[in-house]
């Protein structure tokens, strides 16, 4: 029996009714916590959520979170950090465009507090931020009260996340945060009422709060916009590694003293939470610059004396997705960053006429930082000559000679990227091999404005390593914008440190896992001594 058009049309709303129906619609049937704080884990159980997340979203309180927010998506469980807003509100899961039910969110922060005892500690309030939004880099100004005259024990930090391993468990929760950092002179400055600082490396849209020695301020909320791409930190490794310095005194009369400046692992974007859990001495300065300070007074001749630090650093991969189509070029020159790190040194003469010329004829008339440092990267594969084996000289040997080991590798990148007008750093710290053996090892990052510091190897991305050093299939590519978790850094840049006494005998260690001018300094009647300093050694590696 044929129908007709008529009975067709008159059909076709049962049939739409019939489809939508065969397709259920997401269901919410609890959250967890339903009274929580911002950056916490919020896990989503029901249905019919889909298995990946694809399209599909989650909003709370009318806001969205971001990509990188999301921990796990499963058709029955989702979960997500609680991203920044100002209120309670419902929850609500959209998978194509489908909306689910609803559920009440509380937000813990908006709630009333009773107050209890008859004192009130005094701690950093924020009453204002401006601007409310920025690039990394920019500058921001934070006001309010209680912040301090000083920033002694204090800090400002932004919003950072990292991709979660799947094996990551649900019951982990609590915002992370990244610090202004000195490297790039985040801090302008710190009164009472106001502080100035830059956005740092690695921060995200998210929490912002002050901390001081009398509390932590409430955060607010701060938006990074105008980034260039993307920045992914993931697989974190934690490593227990520990370090030493033996002395021997053979001659010394009082009164006398011996300084010395041990390195610490860097606190960065991607080396988080270090910390210091072993140690057989106590700095005379706990961290200056990078450094921890120890005196030694009045040693006697025949002496046998040294310090061992140990230490847990978390450390993760780096994976950038620049869109050089997108970078800033106007105005580049005038930060802080670009001022300090295109300044030619002893160690990175970027104003010699050979690196200058060498440059200028890499870049040509390309005006963007990114695909010129790209350009240098590729000229050192290419043409750098690079080895593992450690050879004399610095970046300008390594030029004329068309022959690098990794310190040289590292000074004659940043030496040609200054010369082009990036600013760029040499990294040092160590390298793990698959025999879980530390290696000296130097490579560089440089500054992209609005997008933060880029790290490259050309060592490793040449194929130059450790005999027992895993080299990636991908490497050339891999290792420009990219970083392995397999390192630990103990300087970014060179750190200057000062003398105790002017009238003090030094003593320097060059191409050392950080590039520091003092390591050693012997004052008064301490005439003839050695020193002994150890390798970095693992005690430990613990993943995920």
């Amino acid at each position: 029996m044929r129908m007709s058009r008529v009975q067709l049309f008159l059909l076709l709303p049962w049939i739409a009714f019939f489809f939508s129906c065969t397709e259920s619609n997401p269901l919410i049937s609890s959250i967890n916590p339903r009274i929580g704080l911002m950056g916490e884990i919020l896990t989503i159980l029901g249905e019919h959520f889909g298995d990946e997340r694809d399209e599909s979203y989650v909003t709370i309180a009318g806001i969205s979170p971001t990509s990188s927010s999301y921990i796990e998506w499963t058709d029955t469980r989702i979960l997500v950090r609680i991203p920044e807003f100002g209120d309670s509100g419902l929850v609500y899961v959209y998978r194509d465009n489908i909306k689910s039910n609803a559920a009440l969110f509380s937000n813990r922060a908006t709630m009333p507090q009773t107050i209890q005892g008859e004192h009130i500690t005094i701690g950093p309030n924020i009453s204002s931020v401006d601007p409310q939004s920025g690039a990394v880099g920019a500058s921001v100004i934070i006001q309010g009260s209680g912040f301090g005259t000083s920033r002694e024990g204090g800090g400002v930090f932004f919003a950072w996340d990292a991709e979660s391993s799947s094996s990551t468990p649900a019951e982990v929760s609590g915002p992370e945060s990244v610090e202004v950092a000195e490297t790039e002179f985040g801090y302008e400055l710190w009164t009472e009422r106001e502080i100035r600082v830059r956005i740092p490396d690695g921060a995200i849209s998210g929490n912002l709060s002050v901390h001081t020695p009398r509390g932590n301020a409430r955060p607010v909320f701060f938006d990074i916009t105008g980034k260039p791409g993307s920045t992914t930190y993931k697989d974190k490794r934690s490593y227990a590694i520990s370090y030493s310095v033996d002395i021997q005194v053979h001659e010394a009369s009082e009164p006398n003293s011996l300084y010395l400046w041990l390195p610490r692992p860097v606190s960065s974007a991607s080396q988080r939470n270090v910390q210091s859990f072993s140690r057989t001495m106590e700095p005379f300065v706990e961290n200056y610059r990078g450094a921890s300070l120890f005196q030694m007074q009045n040693v006697q001749a025949g002496a046998n004396t040294g310090i061992t630090l140990s230490y847990l650093v978390e450390v993760y991969g780096v994976e950038t997705d620049v869109r050089p189509q997108s970078i800033r070029l106007s105005g580049t020159g005038s930060s802080p960053v670009h001022a300090a790190y295109t300044v030619p040194t002893p160690l990175i003469p970027s104003d010699d006429p050979q690196i200058k010329e060498k440059s200028a004829t890499l870049t040509g008339r390309e005006q963007n930082p990114y695909i010129r440092a790209q350009r240098i990267y590729r000229y050192l594969l290419d043409e750098g000559g690079i080895q593992w084996d450690m050879l004399e000289g610095g970046a300008l040997e390594a030029l004329e000679t068309k022959q690098a080991d990794p310190y040289m590798t590292a000074l004659l990148f940043c030496a040609l990227a200054r010369a082009s007008g990036i600013p760029a750093i040499p990294v040092a710290g160590v390298l793990l091999d698959r025999s879980r053996q530390f290696s000296r090892h130097f490579w560089a990052e440089f500054w992209v404005e609005g997008f933060g510091w880029v790290p490259v190897d050309p060592v490793l991305g040449s194929g130059a390593a450790p005999d027992s050093f895993i080299l990636r299939a991908d490497r050339a590519n891999y290792y420009f914008g990219n970083l392995d978790n397999q390192r630990i850094i103990f300087s970014r840049g060179f750190t200057t440190l000062s003398q105790m006494d002017p009238r003090g005998r030094v003593a320097i260690r060059n191409r050392d896992y950080a590039l520091q001018n003092l390591w050693e300094e012997a004052v008064g009647g301490l005439e003839s001594y050695s020193s002994l300093w150890s390798d970095v050694t693992i005690n430990g590696v613990y993943f995920q």
